[in-house]
């Protein structure tokens, strides 16, 4: 599933690690997601677009990507 996650965390000046913190998750978690190697879980979906104050859907394009 494609994310812009990485543009927006680094467009808030935020560390992998200092927004895993926020949203109790592990920075590993959130390079994984970066580089879309993990879909995240729901949960963590609602977490993230709670975080940036937008709908998941901003976030995260369902499109498949080729492995």
């Amino acid at each position: 599933m494609r994310n812009d996650l990485k543009e927006r965390r680094e467009g808030e000046g935020v560390s992998q690690g200092d927004l895993a913190q926020a949203i109790g998750m592990t920075r590993q978690t959130i390079k994984a997601i970066e580089r879309d190697r993990y879909d995240p879980s729901l949960e963590l979906a609602f977490a993230l677009a709670e975080h940036f104050d937008c709908a998941i859907e901003d976030i995260f394009d369902p499109v498949e990507i080729d492995p």
